[in-house]
């Protein structure tokens, strides 16, 4: 799968249409790519991981609402940037959904010079999150090229298991380990053991 390489897109999720023309315009006007939704549920059902971007979203709305649609990119491991808007807010709300991740929260009407200045920086977090997201996979397509027998010796290795020790783990001869490690090293494209363990902590998900 060939994944982008800079996130592109401002997915705006509001059940207001008048609010979803109105950023719309205003992010177009400065050269974002947008998409529209008029509900969590129908931003959901295009979502995908490999598709990054930023997503402003309104918190209350029909059926699912913001913060649920926060949990559930949680649940779901997402690495895009979030910021709230509302017409409704309250400080205890913004420092919830600031806890959990959101990158900022706007009160309608916002102010168009604070929209750009977020949503700029929220590209930038984006990029960052994109680059830890691609290296991931390359780390995991990488670590799936590894025979069953190699991924025990690994999983020993990053455990800080010597030679002997693995060896004596898996019923094999020491110059056995000695040849699965070096055929791990040749997969992996590493020549030193904190190269090797980059790549194989490397894959469990951004926090």
């Amino acid at each position: 799968m060939n994944l982008p390489t800079t996130a592109s897109t401002v997915y705006i999720v509001d059940d207001d249409e008048a609010v979803r023309d109105s950023l719309r315009w205003l992010l177009e006007a400065n050269t974002y790519r947008v998409k529209a939704f008029a509900s969590a549920e129908a931003f959901l059902s295009e979502y995908r991981e490999d598709q990054p971007g930023v997503l402003i979203v309104d918190v209350r709305m029909p059926g699912m609402s913001g913060l649920q649609l926060q949990e559930e990119l949680i649940n779901r491991k997402s690495l895009m940037p979030v910021v709230f808007i509302t017409g409704h807010g309250d400080v205890p709300m913004a420092v919830n959904t600031m806890k959990k991740g959101a990158v900022d929260f706007l009160e309608k009407p916002f102010n168009e010079t604070d929209l750009r200045e977020i949503v700029s920086r929220m590209f930038e977090q984006a990029n960052e999150n994109l680059q830890k997201f691609t290296a991931r996979r390359e780390h995991e397509a990488m670590l799936g090229r590894l025979t069953a027998r190699e991924q025990q010796v690994l999983e020993r290795i990053v455990a800080g298991r010597l030679n002997k020790q693995i060896a004596d783990d898996l019923g094999i001869s020491i110059k056995t380990v000695e040849a699965h490690r070096a055929n791990i090293m040749e997969k992996l494209q590493v020549t030193t053991v904190a190269d090797l363990m980059k790549v194989a902590l490397a894959t469990e998900p951004a926090k």
